[in-house]
């Protein structure tokens, strides 16, 4: 099957009904986005899909064959980190960092569609699980991110 994977087109030979966070990690060796329930409770897996943030531990390889699939590993990188990223080490929001990738990924798909989120909104997107605790520096990061992308000098890394 023929999937869009962060602006590339990758064939994958997998059953059409294996998870797509195994066809990430395990054939294309995307490995950013983590493992964590495999109920889609958690979020550790999260990616997006066509932009929406999708729990890819639950989520058939084929049925999102063909659309936009996007992982941590196209937010942004080590020398142009995205302003999520930023305001991530910023607000010293990881401590064990497990369910970071997730929480970035659920982050910047809620930022796409609401710029400036209240705090009920941040809640109502967040719904990843953080073993830490660390929800109050989420919130924190989200804001001080949203106006980093709303300032007009705002450099943005890679497209979420």
């Amino acid at each position: 099957m023929q999937l869009n994977i962060n602006g590339e087109s990758r064939t994958s030979q997998a059953e059409p009904g294996m998870p797509l966070l195994w066809v990430l990690r395990d054939e294309l060796n995307l490995t950013g986005t983590k493992f964590g329930c495999g109920i889609a409770a958690c979020g550790a897996c999260t990616v997006h899909v066509d932009g929406q943030a999708v729990r890819s531990c639950v989520t058939p390889a084929s049925a999102v064959a063909h659309q936009r699939i996007r992982t941590i590993e196209y937010l942004g990188s080590p020398e142009k980190p995205h302003p999520l990223q930023a305001a991530w080490i910023a607000e010293q929001v990881p401590q064990c960092g497990y369910c970071q990738s997730g929480m970035l990924m659920a982050a910047a798909a809620l930022l796409d569609k609401t710029p400036q989120p209240s705090d009920a909104q941040i809640d109502a997107a967040m719904t990843n699980l953080c073993r830490c605790g660390t929800y109050q520096r989420v919130r924190a990061a989200i804001h001080r991110a949203a106006k980093t992308m709303q300032s007009p000098n705002a450099q943005k890394g890679g497209a979420a």
